[in-house]
């Protein structure tokens, strides 16, 4: 960009993909905001369900506590599963975007036994153009069988 072109860093598309339009200094002009989420229980612990940084969006660890009582949702990898990743869509539509623009996912698992049950309950929530995915095992809370955090792209 050169002399008096307009400065600003959007999230375009071109092609069919998303790409950033930077500013003319080279930087990316982001804030952050907090993204609340009614429908979800208020986190027990200094966290925010997810944050907004310019179009990205940074969702928490989200477990299979149902909302509705918040008590873990079943004790089968698959229920929890189910759980925790239609917690993560209440708050990407609260972010104001969709699972269609998750871009990575770590999965933490409590065990590895339980792998191609949990697999089986992700990938009805991500059928087509799945994001990045880390999966590792780890000691988890009383219960709980897993744990997804992911990266979402905020349209514009």
């Amino acid at each position: 960009m050169h002399g008096d072109t307009q400065a600003y860093a959007k999230l375009k598309k071109k092609n069919g993909s998303l790409y950033w339009n930077v500013m003319n200094d080279g930087r990316l002009d982001m804030k952050k905001e907090i993204i609340v989420v009614d429908k979800l229980p208020k986190p027990p612990v200094p966290y925010s369900h997810g944050v907004k940084a310019g179009n990205f969006l940074f969702i928490a660890g989200q477990v299979g506590v149902d909302p509705a009582n918040s008590k873990l949702k079943g004790s089968s990898i698959k229920e929890q599963t189910e759980q925790a990743l239609t917690n993560m869509t209440n708050v990407v539509k609260a972010a104001g975007s969709s699972m269609e623009h998750v871009v990575k996912t770590t999965v933490f698992i409590s065990d590895f036994k339980d792998f191609e049950e949990m697999n089986k309950a992700y990938a009805r929530f991500f059928p087509a153009n799945q994001p990045a995915r880390s999966t590792v095992q780890v000691v988890l809370y009383d219960g709980f069988k897993v744990e997804i955090e992911a990266i979402a792209i905020i349209p514009s």
